[in-house]
């Protein structure tokens, strides 16, 4: 599924899951690390909406970084299901398979697609699709809580981040520049 070029082998399959923070930073630095070495980058980010700390940097890396949010930016327990997620899910669906088969990005990330998938509003067999046909000049990264097995087991790196302690458990709220 990888091939290797004059950079070393390129176009795995990555997962960032886990219940610890730091899961969407990761595939940032990541996104951020490729887009210095001139490669072009999309980052589609399922479930979120809302203005974020990244966006702004992220913006300035442009046009070799792109992000296209598909959410309402209203934060959601699990279970819940605001209004039009379904739809919003269904066109990052259809455009991370369109970005995939452009060839114009050499590092696609899908930023939160395990939880859209463990929330029921991305077909697993629809992701091991795009993990198994992508093209193998394209490095992939799958971030999110709860990744299936199926889906491990077809990467080539798997990172949990583990929640040892967090400020949310004793009260302190998200925090602008930190946590968004």
């Amino acid at each position: 599924m990888s091939t290797t070029s004059k950079d070393g082998c390129w176009g795995l399959v990555q997962v960032y899951t886990g219940n610890g923070k730091g899961k969407t930073t990761a595939a940032i630095g990541l996104a951020m690390r490729a887009a210095g070495w001139g490669k072009r980058v999309l980052i589609i980010q399922f479930l979120k909406g809302r203005d974020t700390g990244e966006l702004h940097s992220l913006a300035r890396l442009s046009p070799l970084v792109k992000v296209i949010q598909a959410g309402s930016g209203e934060f959601c327990q699990p279970g819940e299901r605001p209004p039009g997620l379904a739809e919003a899910t269904e066109r990052a669906l259809g455009l991370a398979e369109t970005a995939l088969a452009s060839g114009e990005y050499e590092l696609v990330i899908l930023d939160e697609i395990l939880v859209a998938v463990s929330a029921g509003l991305a077909p697993l067999e629809r992701v091991l699709k795009l993990v198994r046909h992508k093209p193998k000049s394209v490095e992939l990264v799958l971030t999110g809580r709860g990744a299936p097995p199926e889906l491990e087991a077809e990467a080539h790196l798997v990172t949990y981040m583990t929640e040892v302690k967090h400020p949310f458990r004793c009260g302190v709220e998200a925090r602008r520049g930190v946590d968004y």
